[in-house]
């Protein structure tokens, strides 16, 4: 590995609310970029990004309605990476947190590295951060499942009803083309045939999305599980499912501690 390589790479978080959200280590690497290339959540964030570097770049032309997602996000790579081999300090700005729901910069990371460019993360704060604050919800309480939408409907997978559930870009969820920017009544009424295996069609489920300016207010629709086909939906929208049951106890376990803690 050339330890010696002029090039580098930093993808960093601005964070789900505007101006409100950046750390100082973040603000340092736009500023002191030759390069910045940014994908964040609007044009507006996009402008507030332009004014702390001359050259900041949007990633978002490599978008393309009926193009696939990946092909895109490959293309966004290649662009970083290109900058990074001419010798230029480059940094990543993207929406949130870099590292959550982000194949970008992970993938630019790991192929910087692995060409022998130094290549960091900074974490921001991310969606989930903001659900936490915004809902009240405390995931060291009764436990929090996270998955992707989609990947929830393809895999089984092993649902605990007395923990949250978190279903993330629930308005793109059956889309395995990765083409389409959102999905239809029908996609979503297999997500809920999949979730009706697990919870009522009455269980209250919550539609959420963090607010991206401070005079704004996050998004948490209520309503029974079976109404979420009819749901106006869209890609940065979450379903949050609240637990179904209490938790049950392993009372063996509770045995087992209670002896050893007489011992």
């Amino acid at each position: 590995m050339d330890e010696h390589k002029a090039g580098s790479l930093a993808c960093v978080g601005v964070g789900m609310m505007l101006g409100a959200h950046l750390t100082p280590r973040a603000r340092s690497h736009i500023q002191q970029a030759d390069v910045v290339f940014v994908l964040v959540a609007d044009a507006l964030m996009e402008e507030w990004v332009r004014r702390m570097n001359p050259d900041v770049r949007s990633l978002q032309p490599f978008y393309r309605e009926g193009s696939s997602r990946m092909r895109s996000y490959r293309g966004m790579v290649e662009a970083m990476l290109a900058e990074v081999r001419a010798g230029k300090r480059v940094c990543g700005a993207f929406y949130g947190h870099p590292g959550v729901f982000a194949w970008v910069p992970h993938k630019a990371i790991e192929t910087a590295r692995g060409e022998g460019y130094p290549a960091r993360m900074e974490g921001g704060i991310s969606a989930e951060d903001c659900l936490y604050a915004d809902l009240g919800i405390d995931p060291g309480k009764t436990g929090c499942q996270h998955y992707e939408a989609t990947q929830f409907m393809l895999y089984r997978r092993r649902v605990d009803t007395a923990a949250w559930l978190v279903l993330w870009q629930v308005g793109l969820a059956g889309d395995r083309s990765l083409k389409h920017f959102s999905t239809g009544d029908a996609h979503r009424q297999v997500l809920v045939d999949v979730l009706a295996e697990h919870y009522p069609l009455d269980h209250e489920v919550l539609v959420y999305r963090a607010s991206s300016l401070a005079v704004d207010r996050f998004r948490a629709d209520r309503m029974v599980l079976a109404a979420l086909p009819h749901a106006v939906l869209t890609p940065s929208d979450t379903l949050v499912v609240p637990p179904a049951m209490a938790m049950e106890k392993n009372e063996a376990v509770i045995a087992r501690l209670a002896a050893l803690d007489a011992a």
